[in-house]
């Protein structure tokens, strides 16, 4: 059964880079962006994140919280968010279970070979802890655009 606008996120606890426990939970009250990507430093999930970074002034405006998960390890994330400057947290899903959670890990294609990895995709969860929208195989350079314009959208009575 895939999760649709409407349902209520999956919880989750899941590490950030300096070993920090982020419950979805504990942000109720907050829009939260939650975007899943394939691995740290590589060409498209670095347009991604620096998507996000770009824009985060405008996110918080928009009360909302940016969080990116990926099966990578906190040193990862470290090197990641320091050489990109990134302003919000990523998430340490190293077991794929939150992915997995959020139907965003499965098998994928890629020259010719199969492996299990992480689909991109994003999930708006709003204040309430109910799933706003979905945005799956995401193009990396303007999605951060595409999710505030949504956000700016939403807010308008």
């Amino acid at each position: 059964m895939a999760l649709q606008p409407g349902d209520l996120a999956p919880d989750f606890a899941l590490s950030d880079a300096d070993g920090r426990v982020v419950r979805l939970s504990d942000l109720r009250g907050q829009r939260v962006v939650l975007y899943f990507y394939p691995r740290d430093n590589t060409p498209g999930c670095i347009k991604e994140a620096c998507g996000f970074r770009d824009r985060h002034a405008e996110f918080v405006a928009a009360n909302a919280v940016v969080l990116g998960v990926s099966m990578d390890d906190a040193k990862s994330h470290t090197k990641f968010i320091t050489k990109q400057q990134l302003p919000f947290a990523l998430l340490c899903d190293t077991d794929a279970a939150v992915a997995t959670a959020y139907e965003s890990y499965g098998l994928k294609k890629f020259m010719g070979k199969e492996y299990m990895g992480i689909f991109r995709n994003t999930f708006v969860i709003g204040p309430d802890g109910r799933i706003e929208q979905i945005y799956r195989k995401v193009k990396p350079e303007p999605h951060a655009q595409e999710v505030l314009a949504s956000l700016a959208a939403s807010e308008t009575p």
